[in-house]
């Protein structure tokens, strides 16, 4: 099992989980995050004044899969989040030693199902 990370746009949500269920992947969680990157933050325009926000808005996703469904969960993910502009986010891979379902306490490859 891998647990996949990924800090991607907001206005790419959509398209990312439209990605993940034409996979069939449906356990993910969605956390609001803020970060800072090589975009160097936002610039907005307020009644006439500029300012900058450091630390952009961004989405994480996690979520764990089989070993075997890695490679293409990892290739939707990334097709479905990029616009090709700086700040497009990153994709980060953790080895999972056990997951357990507390419901029924199923341990392994049988609690991600």
């Amino acid at each position: 099992m891998v647990k996949i990370e990924a800090i991607i746009r907001t206005q790419r949500l959509e398209d990312v989980q439209d990605a993940l269920d034409a996979l069939d992947i449906s356990g993910m969680t969605v956390i609001e995050v803020r970060g800072k990157g090589r975009s160097k933050g936002i610039t907005h325009t307020y009644r006439g004044s500029q300012y900058t926000l450091a630390l952009t808005p961004r989405l994480k996703l996690e979520l764990v899969v089989h070993d075997h469904e890695v490679e293409e969960v990892v290739a939707a993910i990334q097709k479905a989040a990029q616009t090709g502009e700086v700040g497009d986010g990153k994709i980060f891979l953790f080895p999972v030693g056990d997951s357990i379902r507390i419901r029924t306490g199923e341990r392994g490859d049988a609690a991600l199902s």
